[in-house]
């Protein structure tokens, strides 16, 4: 019984539904805005008219799914606002906000007709909402295994 661990330091370590729900909302904008720079990449080497349809489906997708994930980050941030540890994920919402405001005006490009939905702003937008996505992912996962 002597090497029996403290509930306090399992209770601490294992993340909770909250964590565990904002982290599966927060992987799908990553693979929608994905795709969609994908697609766009498809459209611009085909110009098959289908592509930039989907491309907007995908983006519209991942707005959604990351407004989820912010909201629940809110959530998140606010019932553990003291814990300084939670205070590194500052980064993870800012970059994750600004990817998802440049997501919400490609989809405005995307919804032109044609060849501008794409080229060039549609396809730029795209790449660099996916870079940003994968940033903020990447330090979200790197602030919680600090925390």
């Amino acid at each position: 019984m002597a090497d029996r661990i403290p509930e306090e330091s399992t209770a601490r370590a294992r993340p909770g539904a909250m964590e565990t729900l904002h982290a599966l909302l927060g992987s799908m904008p990553v693979a929608y805005f994905l795709l969609a720079f994908l697609f766009d990449i498809a459209y611009v080497r085909s110009t098959y008219f289908l592509w930039p349809f989907f491309s907007v489906w995908l983006i519209t997708a991942g707005l959604v799914a990351g407004g989820f994930a912010v909201l629940l980050g809110l959530i998140e941030w606010f019932a553990h606002r003291r814990d300084r540890a939670r205070r590194s994920l500052r980064w993870h919402g800012i970059v994750t906000i600004v990817a998802l405001v440049l997501g919400l005006i490609n989809v405005f490009v995307h919804s032109r007709d044609g060849w501008t939905s794409v080229v060039p702003e549609g396809i730029i937008l795209s790449g660099v909402t996916t870079v940003l996505m994968i940033v903020a992912a990447f330090l979200g996962a790197a602030s919680r295994r600090t925390a």
